[in-house]
């Protein structure tokens, strides 16, 4: 029976940590200041969540890192465009929180995730079956290089037969011509 710690992490902390990381990605926020958020709520060290972080839970969420560094970049190209136009202050601020992107809530990162993993699974699957096809492939264009010398093989004995058929005939033939004039 596997011994569990007491300060072992659970997945619920797991995800928590993720939201709040991806979170702060998103906003254009530190990792830091991510990992001392998350452990003030679960009264653990932001060290013990950037090692958690780091060691486990970022590897899992490589898609949703990405998806939250181009939701950054849109962002900073948002406020970029507004930052250049002449616009009057009180216009800007809301523009900016009208163009907001809806936050992530883990459950959309989740079914991003299950999504993507899905598309991993169909992908390996249309990868093996392509390699039995390939296999499949292999196989018959063997076939059809044997049938088409055994075709080959073939033609040539017709011709064969056909040339000893004609001679026969024409032996036949001067057979019959000289009994027929044997006779006469």
């Amino acid at each position: 029976m596997p011994i569990t710690r007491q300060d072992a992490w659970t997945e619920d902390e797991d995800l928590m940590l993720a939201e709040t990381v991806l979170r702060h990605i998103r906003e254009g926020g530190t990792q830091l200041k991510a990992f001392e958020e998350v452990g003030k709520k679960l009264s653990r060290t932001g060290a013990a969540c950037g090692f958690r972080w780091n060691s486990y839970v970022r590897k899992q969420y490589q898609s949703g890192i990405e998806l939250a560094k181009r939701q950054r970049k849109e962002l900073k190209k948002q406020a970029k465009k507004l930052e250049n136009t002449n616009e009057v202050p009180k216009q800007v601020e809301s523009v900016e929180v009208s163009k907001q992107p809806e936050k992530l809530t883990f459950y959309d990162v989740k079914s991003y995730l299950q999504a993507l993993y899905e598309k991993a699974e169909t992908t390996r699957t249309q990868k093996e079956e392509i390699s039995r096809y390939e296999y499949r492939i292999k196989e018959l264009e063997e076939k059809i290089i044997h049938l088409s010398n055994q075709n080959k093989k073939l033609k040539e004995e017709i011709t064969t037969i056909e040339g000893d058929h004609r001679a026969l005939v024409e032996i036949m033939e001067r057979a019959r011509r000289m009994v027929g004039t044997r006779e006469a």
